[in-house]
């Protein structure tokens, strides 16, 4: 066993001395002039300005400007055969930098290649929607304007994907409290009941990994259940309940489980 070692009275210490602690990045390698990445980078500057380039664990990143978005994708596709758009979305960098790192990772799939293409895009700025080449941009660009708050230009339906129409915020934000501000804890409340319930229901719960055995409208224990809307003084007076494999008359044709005749494993093989 592991001998113990004082913690120093821990638990009156702070996680995180730095707020904006940055882990170590992946080292950035430059791009050789005979590879393949080599002229796919010629392709977009080409096109447009190049602010970095850089290859990170084999794959080739390049910086651009928000505006040329369009202009950079569009070489890559049609010169460089990038036909497909395997994911887009941002990183939010609003604490540090005041806005957004908006990415593009792309796919050649004759030659088995993956390039990934950024822009930053201050917090109120917007960038141009790539669905005209893209067509899987349409959900993705709509999920970074649900939860992130990036605006998308020319969107052809930038309407809210997983949040309701009329929600307040972007949750994936880092400064979103991780339990929703006051108008999440009541929205349903609100919407469905009215404000004027707020006394009588609550605050909605939107900790997803707390159960209470003592509510026996939502929980219930295995082998001492109890009436659904029981008092909760009943829950721990309940005699425990026997546990049954099957119906009374089991199923045609297959041997009736029983607790007798089954067998637990101590450890597994």
């Amino acid at each position: 066993m592991r001998p113990y070692t004082p913690k120093d009275n821990v638990q009156k210490k702070a996680y995180y001395t730095d707020r904006f602690w940055v882990a170590p990045r992946i080292p950035e390698e430059p791009v050789p002039e005979s590879s393949p990445y080599a002229d796919d980078l010629a392709a977009v500057k080409k096109a447009c300005k190049v602010l970095k380039a850089y290859l990170q664990r084999g794959q080739l990143v390049i910086f651009i400007n928000p505006e040329d978005n369009i202009a950079a994708l569009s070489a890559l596709k049609k010169e460089r055969g990038y036909s497909m758009l395997s994911e887009l979305s941002a990183v939010d960098f609003l604490a540090e930098r005041g806005g957004f790192e908006v990415f593009y990772q792309l796919l050649n799939l004759d030659e088995a290649r993956r390039l990934r293409v950024k822009c930053f895009v201050e917090e109120n700025q917007a960038v141009e929607s790539v669905n005209p080449l893209y067509r899987s941009a349409d959900w993705a660009e709509r999920e970074m304007w649900d939860l992130m708050g990036v605006k998308v230009n020319n969107h052809p339906y930038l309407k809210r994907l997983i949040m309701p129409d009329d929600w307040e915020g972007h949750p994936l934000r880092k400064t979103y409290p991780l339990e929703g501000d006051e108008f999440a804890q009541w929205y349903e409340v609100d919407k469905i009941f009215g404000k004027e319930a707020r006394d009588i229901i609550g605050p909605e719960n939107r900790d997803p990994a707390r159960i209470d055995r003592y509510d026996t409208e939502r929980f219930a224990r295995l082998g001492h259940e109890v009436p659904r809307g029981a008092p909760a003084e009943m829950v721990d007076k309940e005699e425990e309940t026997p546990l049954s494999y099957q119906e009374e008359e089991g199923v045609f044709l297959i041997q009736k489980m029983s607790e007798e005749n089954s067998k637990v494993l101590d450890k597994r093989k």
